[in-house]
């Protein structure tokens, strides 16, 4: 790193150096300039100059000259010399950089230019030229990210206000019917009931998801540290989901050391495991098996969540774990979320300092998360 950065100034400093050694070598003219100016014209002024100003004759006048100028020669041509180096040197850096803020000025008031042209700086400042360009270029990045996940959002939305008008709609018109007839059969009022119960529950959901969108926005994670008992974790996370699995004849498997530990906020590291497992569950094949595992190796306590379903293509495999993104773009109502489980769980896993992953390959999906076993917490605003 300290050679490219010496290899990045290089030219640089290569410039003022040139700029120092032509002001350098000037100062030998500069003394023999003097030096023959102080014994010529200008000795002659200075006597003259005497003779006018204090009326002195021409031989005292010439004495006093030699006595003053002519005696001290050599330290006068010093002085004077240093004098002028020191102007030249001052009025030369200060072009110089003037020359170069003024260029580093203009490339960072292209920084925010919505536009895509590239920074143009002199070849001595081409470093610099580089380095703003990258940081434009992570800048319009992050610009297009952030309005693809603003429109994401906002589909979303759309999409979830269209979503709850029809369960909505049809609840009210259930309960007309039930109130509408009170002798209505008992079988029959059982079934509007059901009906009726089951679009509550839909709307319901829907509107976790709105409340979702807005605390993902809102809400600043902090952590909540302590050991982890792992193994009775994801025992406790498999029997809360034994009700919607066993619904679909799905069932879990659990691999794992039952003394494993982990260290960090369990709150926080349950939300990620449950988002895991919601997904897995939403997109598993019935009749199949959800494989959890856990172990330690190579410093690291890695956590994984194997089911059989769709593949997942591979640009849609990198785009999970963005905010707002959902694999079922049709908006199926089994399966449809709010596109945050996999995001929030990154996020969470990250301020652990670890990582999540996931891959797919014939008909089998692996979500994997790596947790340091030495516990170290990342901080977000780098």
């Amino acid at each position: 790193m300290t050679s490219t950065k010496k290899g990045n100034y290089a030219r640089l400093k290569r410039t003022m150096f040139l700029q120092m050694l032509l002001i350098t070598a000037t100062a030998p003219v500069t003394v023999f300039l003097l030096r023959e100016l102080l014994r010529g014209q200008i000795g002659d002024r200075i006597v003259r100059f005497l003779v006018h100003a204090f009326r002195l004759d021409p031989l005292a006048a010439r004495l006093l000259y030699q006595y003053i100028f002519r005696n001290n020669l050599e330290l006068i041509l010093l002085l004077l010399t240093l004098i002028l180096l020191v102007m030249v040197s001052w009025f030369l850096i200060s072009r110089l950089f003037t020359i170069y803020f003024e260029e580093i000025s203009s490339g960072m008031d292209k920084l925010v230019e919505d536009t895509a042209d590239r920074i143009s700086l002199s070849s001595e400042m081409e470093f610099m030229e580089s380095r703003l360009n990258s940081i434009k270029d992570k800048l319009i990045q992050q610009k297009k990210a952030a309005q693809e996940a603003e429109r994401r959002k906002n589909d979303l939305v759309v999409y979830l206000a269209h979503d709850i008008r029809t369960p909505l709609t049809s609840v009210i018109g259930y309960l007309s019917l039930l109130d509408e007839a009170p002798d209505m059969p008992p079988e029959q009022r059982a079934k509007y009931t059901r009906i009726t119960l089951e679009k509550a529950h839909r709307l319901e959901k829907q509107i976790n998801e709105f409340f979702e969108i807005t605390r993902y926005n809102l809400q600043q994670i902090r952590l909540e540290k302590e050991t982890i008992d792992l193994y009775y974790m994801l025992v406790q996370l498999t029997d809360e989901f034994y009700p919607i699995l066993s619904a679909r004849g799905i069932s879990t498997v659990l691999r794992a050391d039952e003394n494993l530990t982990v260290y960090g906020d369990p709150a926080k590291l349950a939300r990620v495991f449950n988002n895991i497992l919601k997904n897995a569950a939403a997109y598993s094949y019935p009749n199949t098996e959800i494989v959890i595992s856990a172990v330690e190796a190579e410093g690291l306590i890695k956590i994984g969540f194997q089911n059989e379903g769709p593949s997942i293509p591979p640009d849609k495999l990198a785009a999970i774990f963005e905010k707002f993104y959902r694999l079922d773009e049709a908006r199926t109502t089994g399966t449809g979320g709010s596109g945050l489980g996999l995001a929030i769980a990154k996020e969470i896993v990250t301020l652990h300092g670890g990582t999540i992953g996931a891959r797919s390959e014939d008909n089998t999906v692996t979500f994997t998360v790596s947790l340091p076993a030495f516990f170290k917490e990342i901080s977000m605003e780098s």
